[in-house]
């Protein structure tokens, strides 16, 4: 399995890739995608990083695990392919635009739109066996996407973080604050916006304000 990756962000994890915890995780993913299903496809496993480069990058949305699903995950967390229904979360995410924002629900919930204007859409765990949630947790992802927030935190400045729910919340100790504009809320899952955790929060909003101030483009949510 080739690891398909913007040469910037290339050149900035050529160290984390010679890391032997990375090729001990390299070895499961090729034999998991050899042996079972598993999502999202091989050539879709880093377009998190494909699609928004490091120089562009403006914006970081933490999830936890790729859509273990049939169609769903396309290496963006939170985002789906075109044509596939929207999952709640995204629904929750794509109603709290429309509130803060007063946009209109979008025709379809692929998020290579935002990724390309510099938002990393970045899970926590890159794969996932099919039908089993958290399949690839404890294998070496988790030590790799610290280690891309931590230097993003550390190598870059003026870059927003959207921590939401209490896993994404986890990551802040890994981004100065001094430096980056952190904000935290509720996941947009159902179990959460319902107990009030998440609506009304207007990320969205406060994050292109954050952006302007700084003399940089605002997001289009």
């Amino acid at each position: 399995m080739e690891v398909r990756i913007n040469p910037d962000w290339k050149e900035h994890l050529k160290e984390e890739f010679q890391k032997p915890y990375f090729n001990s995780l390299i070895q499961f993913v090729r034999a998991e995608y050899a042996t079972k299903k598993c999502y999202p496809s091989g050539k879709n496993i880093f377009s998190a990083f494909d699609s928004c480069s490091w120089d562009k990058l403006k914006v970081v949305i933490i999830g936890q695990d790729p859509y273990h699903g049939p169609g769903q995950a396309n290496g963006l967390c939170f985002s789906v392919n075109k044509g596939i229904p929207f999952p709640p979360s995204l629904i929750n995410i794509f109603r709290e635009i429309q509130t803060d924002l007063g946009q209109p629900i979008p025709q379809n919930g692929d998020l290579f739109r935002w990724s390309e204007q510099g938002v990393l859409l970045l899970n926590a765990t890159l794969t996932v066996r099919a039908g089993e949630a958290g399949s690839h947790q404890g294998k070496g992802w988790e030590i790799f996407t610290d280690a891309v927030i931590k230097k993003i935190s550390d190598e870059k400045q003026h870059v927003v973080f959207l921590l939401w729910g209490g896993y994404a919340r986890g990551k802040v100790s890994l981004i100065d604050k001094t430096k980056h504009f952190v904000l935290e809320s509720g996941h947009p899952s159902p179990l959460s916006a319902n107990r009030g955790l998440w609506f009304g929060n207007r990320h969205f909003s406060k994050c292109n304000d954050y952006l302007k101030s700084k003399g940089l483009t605002p997001i289009m949510w």
